[in-house]
Order: C-alpha cells, then structure tokens, then sequence
C-alpha cells in the first residue's frame, strides 16, 4: 500500500500491541491508532475502524494473538482463551475470514504443550496469516490482471484493495497489478452507500497508485453498462459458499444481475480463506444488518473544513441497513483466488 509515496500495511503488531489504519478518518486524514489489548482491537473489528473481510480476518489473529500474551498463567488461561475468542468472533458475523483467522490460532494455542509456547504460537500463526493474506492479494493480482486489456474500463464496488485486505486487496489487486505492468485501465467507483466504502476508500486508494477513475453514483451504474461503457466488473467477497454464491457488500447482487442482463463478464476475487466448505449455499449465510443510522444520516467534512455528521432522512422516518447481499453462483463468471480462476461450482477445487 503507497500512502504519500510511503509503503504501509493496513494492519500490523509489535510486541502486543496491534497497529491499524483507521479507516473512519479516511479519505481527508490518515491517523494510525494503537490498540494495546484484544478488547480494544474488538471493539476496532465491530466499529469497522478497520473492515473488508482479508484485514479483519488479520485483525481477529493478531487479536487472539493478544489474548493469549494477556491469559493469566495456570489454570485460569484456558478459560480466558475461550472467553477471548468468543469476544472476536462476536464482533462481524458474514466475514468468514475472520472465523478462519479465530480458528487457525486457537488451534495454535491449543496444540502447544505449556502456555508459554502457547503464547509464541499464537504470535507466529497470526503474523503467519497476515503474511498469508498479502501473498495471497498479490497472487489474485497476477492472475486477475491477465483479464484486463490495455484501455480496459472496470466497475467495481465497495472496498476490496489494500485497505481491506494486508496488502493489495482482491477486487483491486488486478487493477493495481495491469497498472503497473502499464496497461491503461480506468475505473468506475461505485460510491457504495450507506457507509460509501468506495467514494471515500477505494477512491483513496486509486488516487494514492495514480490509477484513472470516477466515482458514480450506486444507481448509475446500470447506465454506464446499457451504454457499452463497461468492459467487465470485479468485486470481493466476505464469505463464499461451497456451491459458489458468494456475500458481499449489499448492491453487489443488483449489479451482478444487471452485468448478466448487459453480456458483460462479473469476477469475483478472493483469497481461498474466504471459502467456507461447511456453507452449503448463499441461503445459509448470517447477514450482518447495522444501525439504521448508517442509512438516515451522512458523514463527511463539512464547509468549514471540520468533520461532522448531518441527517439526510425525516426526523420520523425509520430505515434498514444490511450490510451483505448475496450474488448466486448463476451470475458469477468466475472467482479469482491466489491459486488461479475458477468457475463457481467448482470452487471447492481451489481447496485441493
């Protein structure tokens, strides 16, 4: 990730402290924060200071890697183990990377003889799988460029680049990797409302590589298809069933259904800890619905140059807010993972 010319990762631990972008500041400040205990970076997954399903996934490692630097020694750190993951898994239900983090590390810390070891296992899975999720980020990028011709133009929506995963993302990765290889690709920018993860994240990240984009308004984007403006499009996903429907963030599935409709190729990208064998379809995934606040009110800098929040809705009415839909594997063309393309019925290969 390039932020004013310097590399940074979006989540990161030294000692036992976790370090994260703040991505509620973005796009007009760039604050790191410090989150001395597993409660804390809890609190950072739940309150989406960090989000996308790669970066939270790593968030929930290094936050079980907290938890067993703070269980007390004796016969009191098993339950405090227990107690810990519970509270990070707890915090996001869609993500599947996030219980795949929680798993790994327990299972680090419940195969080691003592709990010391316990403790320098913990460290060394959770840096393992963040490491894990930039390999595999940058590996989606190699295959996905490969679908994308010079003058290439791709819609894309939500956030799924390098601040929603460690490091170069899944639904950017491609994009960020054909621009580098010096492929000229232009972006349309889903603003992606309610939390407008695109206008205010993924717009950051395209300005910060010097990729050619413009952010459009959510309903636009069938426009822009019918007008043969749109060569393909690429979204991430936060949970990928075994049967190949996929969740991600909510209007994905509208846009899939319009790509269907217009001919036009729809990608999905992901790393392969987003697929979760035990999910048979898209029917049995835990959609996430958040305050209806998200929905009545905006937040942005104001004219004065402060941040502040103003409401957009009548003071009597209420409002829904899922924060996922689900895309069925009918509509998808492919999935891109670090272990190359696949059609979504097969995607269980990908797992061999």
């Amino acid at each position: 990730m390039i932020v004013n010319g310097k590399a940074y990762r979006t989540v990161w631990m030294e000692d036992d402290t976790v370090y994260m972008i703040n991505q509620l500041r973005l796009p007009h400040t760039f604050e790191i924060v410090a989150l001395p205990d597993h409660r804390a970076t809890a609190v950072a997954i739940r309150d989406m200071w960090v989000r996308g399903a790669g970066a939270i996934g790593a968030a929930a490692g290094y936050a079980m890697a907290q938890v067993a630097l703070e269980a007390p020694r004796g016969v009191g750190f098993a339950a405090y183990v227990q107690q810990g993951a519970a509270t990070i898994r707890a915090t996001r239900p869609t993500a599947q990377d996030l219980f795949y983090a929680v798993s790994r590390v327990l299972a680090a810390i419940e195969g080691a003889p003592d709990a010391e070891s316990a403790r320098q296992a913990a460290v060394r899975t959770a840096q393992m799988l963040a490491d894990e999720n930039a390999a595999a980020g940058e590996a989606i990028g190699r295959y996905g460029a490969v679908l994308m011709h010079d003058g290439c133009r791709v819609l894309t929506h939500c956030n799924a680049g390098w601040l929603a995963f460690v490091d170069w993302g899944s639904a950017l990765a491609p994009i960020y990797a054909a621009h580098r290889e010096g492929k000229r690709v232009f972006v349309y920018v889903d603003e992606t409302r309610p939390r407008s993860q695109g206008a205010k994240l993924t717009a950051w990240e395209l300005a910060n590589e010097g990729v050619p984009h413009t952010i459009i308004a959510d309903n636009a984007a069938g426009f822009f298809m019918q007008r043969g403006e749109v060569d393909l499009c690429i979204v991430g996903s936060d949970r990928i069933a075994a049967n190949g429907d996929i969740a991600n963030k909510i209007g994905t599935f509208e846009k899939a259904v319009v790509a269907h409709e217009m001919g036009i190729p729809f990608y999905v990208a992901a790393p392969t800890s987003t697929i979760d064998p035990a999910c048979p379809s898209g029917e049995s995934i835990p959609i996430e619905e958040r305050s209806q606040e998200e929905v009545l009110y905006a937040e942005g800098l104001l004219d004065d140059g402060q941040s502040g929040r103003v409401r957009i809705a009548p003071a009597g009415s209420a409002a829904r807010n899922p924060a996922f839909d689900v895309t069925p594997a009918r509509y998808i063309t492919a999935i891109i993972t670090e272990r190359g393309i696949f059609k979504p019925g097969d995607i269980l290969q990908a797992l061999d």
